[in-house]
């Protein structure tokens, strides 16, 4: 029997007991891609406040807590969303040898494993200083709806940006206490960034989404995808731009900012370039998978700036 593709074994999830495979199947821990674009932007966040203040021993313990908390989240997530469609699943060949589907974990089992990694998030949030601990907690309504958006919108993928990069806000007021035009303008970066590579992710999927009525952009854009995926991108860019431009108080950080935004550009077009004029892509999880070196990138030049900022300015 050939395995569909979405449940592939990878890496130690397949050398793992058996009785542990469904579980970490069904937070995919064999995609850690997720991880990292759940926990990447927390970093941003973080790393956005910091320009011009420096950083401190709090830092380190964000990062953990990023870290820890994006694996927690990204599992419990997962596995709401299957126990939410797994009728669906059973019917898109990427998804239906997924555990709940394929009957390799029963949703009773599915829905424990889902608390006990929310129990995990807990205490990750318990951690954080009290103004973002306020900040996670109102993310709640975003996850608990998201996986019902595909059957009644065809723009998931704005839900899904909105929710995914909620840690650049939480990163943020973890650092700085609170909100300013700065912050809101990275998460709308970050946000018009998921709906470029969500809507490339989804390509996968448009003749079976069509088939069994599931919504998507990638379904929505058509033969126009790569204009729209470059448009998102294009305002993903500018935003990360004015971002960096409202925190620096140096040409030196400005600069930093701007090859930084520039350089995270570069890579998002590049996923645009690759896209075909008319169809779908012929991979588009390749290109999906390429956004974590574009967020690394992303990362690393916010860090640059903060730490030019905080020697320039200490």
């Amino acid at each position: 029997m050939t395995i569909p593709l979405d449940a592939e074994p990878i890496g130690f999830v397949d050398h793992a007991p058996s009785a542990w495979r469904p579980y970490l199947r069904l937070s995919r821990f064999d995609r850690p891609i997720g991880f990292w674009l759940l926990a990447l932007p927390c970093f941003m966040g973080q790393f956005l406040g910091r320009a011009g203040i420096g950083f401190s021993s709090l830092d380190l313990v964000l990062m953990l807590a990023w870290i820890v908390g994006s694996i927690a989240m990204r599992g419990a997530g997962c596995s709401f969303n299957d126990l939410i469609d797994r009728d669906i699943d059973k019917c898109v060949v990427r998804t239906s040898g997924r555990p709940l589907p394929a009957g390799m974990i029963t949703p009773r089992e599915a829905f424990i494993w889902t608390l006990v990694q929310c129990g995990v998030g807990l205490g990750v949030l318990l951690i954080l200083p009290t103004p973002a601990q306020v900040v996670a907690l109102c993310a709640i309504p975003l996850v608990g709806a998201y996986p019902f958006m595909k059957r009644i919108t065809w723009w998931p993928q704005v839900w899904l940006g909105l929710t995914f990069n909620w840690g650049v806000l939480v990163g943020y007021v973890a650092v700085m206490g609170s909100l300013d035009v700065a912050a809101l303008c990275l998460y709308g970066a970050c946000v018009c960034w998921t709906i470029g590579y969500d809507t490339i992710y989804a390509q996968q999927d448009v003749e079976d989404d069509a088939l069994v009525g599931v919504k998507s952009t990638a379904r929505l854009f058509g033969d126009q995808t790569k204009i729209w995926v470059s448009g998102f991108y294009g305002a993903c860019t500018l935003l990360v731009l004015l971002a960096c431009s409202l925190k620096v108080h140096s040409v030196i950080a400005w600069t930093v900012g701007l090859g930084a935004s520039l350089a995270f550009g570069a890579h998002l077009f590049g996923q645009a370039r690759a896209l075909p004029s008319q169809g779908v892509a012929q991979n588009p999880l390749r290109l999906f998978k390429s956004n974590q070196m574009a967020g690394l990138i992303l990362v690393v030049g916010l860090g640059m700036q903060a730490l030019v900022g905080w020697i320039i300015f200490p």
